[in-house]
């Protein structure tokens, strides 16, 4: 195919198997397989469970991908592969398909951090991030306020990062305390549509005057929720779950909103990203906008469907390296499961073994 190349993305970095192609910032086609559900009876993600799991949904995944994009992999021109961080034997399947994609086709391989392909997600809607960008990521396991430039070439700058708990971990976490389902993100929202955000008063971490204004941390907030629930139960009645969720949902969108939009007006940046698994809450995204309106601020936001795991996100980076002229990674990439985010590129070589 003519002009720039198709670029496969492969994600495996927890309990979503993701493929997607993606050319000159257009995504073409896309398939997940979740393996949640067979996580849920343990109320959190199994790394053993997830691991098999990829392995069984791999290709199926990218031949569905492929087969909504009308292409065969022949017309795939670059592989990119999400490298870290993330579950360990997650990792190394995903890696280890795309190295063999790479391979047979003769095409060029990119390792990618998984935290810039979910920044490079909301390129697939509105084209591409201006320069600067002040980026809020907010997942399961992260919370993160950036300041992004070209990301595909410059360093990614933290501004402010979570401390302890993210974001998604305490939905998690007080949705089992309230026998709500997991994931607890989305049932905590489900819930808050009956409840009263101010029936319970809950903190907002790290808002003083004398705290660090970027950074975050969910610990205190889930342990003041957990606290509330015990003393209900204690007087010998069960908590009302809608107004427990929907108050530590508002406390969360409203420390989440507060500190990012302070960060747009404090650096002079007019547009902010909102990203990841937990933007997909629908009162984080409706206080996001009704913030970032009353501060003169853009703000984009991924569709619903770009916001959790997916592989059309890691096929945006990987695309975005395409074009940028980024070398790529050596074919013997290896897993980083705990790799900050510096760049956009994630090239961790395998060790080398005595002899």
């Amino acid at each position: 195919m003519a002009g720039s190349p198709v670029v496969l993305g492969i994600e495996s970095s927890c309990d979503e198997t993701g493929a997607g192609l993606v050319r000159d910032g257009v995504l073409l086609g896309q398939a997940v397989a979740s393996s949640m559900d067979e996580h849920a009876r343990f109320g959190g993600v199994v790394p053993e469970i997830a691991a098999r799991a990829h392995v069984h949904a791999m290709a199926p995944v990218v031949r569905e991908a492929l087969d909504r994009a009308g292409l065969t992999l022949a017309d795939v021109g670059a592989v990119a592969v999400t490298a870290g961080p993330g579950l360990s034997g997650a990792l190394q399947v995903g890696v280890a398909a795309a190295k063999s994609y790479a391979f047979s086709l003769g095409v060029p391989l990119y390792g990618v951090h998984h935290l810039a392909g979910h920044v490079a997600a909301a390129t697939l809607d509105g084209g591409p991030l201006p320069n600067p960008c002040v980026v809020l990521i907010v997942s399961g396991g992260h919370t993160s306020l950036l300041l992004v430039r070209d990301l595909a070439r410059d360093p990614i700058l933290h501004l402010g990062d979570t401390l302890d708990d993210a974001a998604g971990e305490c939905f998690d976490k007080v949705a089992r305390i309230l026998n709500l389902p997991y994931p607890g993100g989305p049932a905590i929202d489900r819930a808050a549509r009956d409840g009263d955000p101010k029936a319970v008063r809950l903190p907002r971490p790290l808002s003083g005057p004398n705290d660090p204004p970027y950074a975050f941390s969910f610990s205190g907030l889930k342990t003041a929720a957990a606290r509330w629930v015990e003393a209900q139960r204690a007087a010998g009645s069960e908590p009302h779950v809608p107004d427990a969720a929907a108050s530590l949902q508002e406390a969360i969108a409203d420390t989440l909103t507060r500190k990012a939009v302070r960060a747009c007006v404090d650096h002079g940046i007019d547009t902010l990203v909102v990203v990841g698994g937990v933007a997909a809450n629908s009162r984080i995204r409706a206080l996001t906008e009704q913030r970032c309106a009353a501060a003169g601020i853009t703000l984009r936001v991924p569709a619903l469907r770009l916001c959790t795991d997916n592989g059309a996100m890691i096929a945006a980076i990987g695309d975005l390296l395409v074009r940028s002229g980024a070398e790529p990674s050596p074919m013997d990439l290896s897993i980083d499961p705990s790799a900050p985010l510096e760049y956009a590129a994630l090239s961790p070589l395998a060790p080398v073994r005595a002899a």
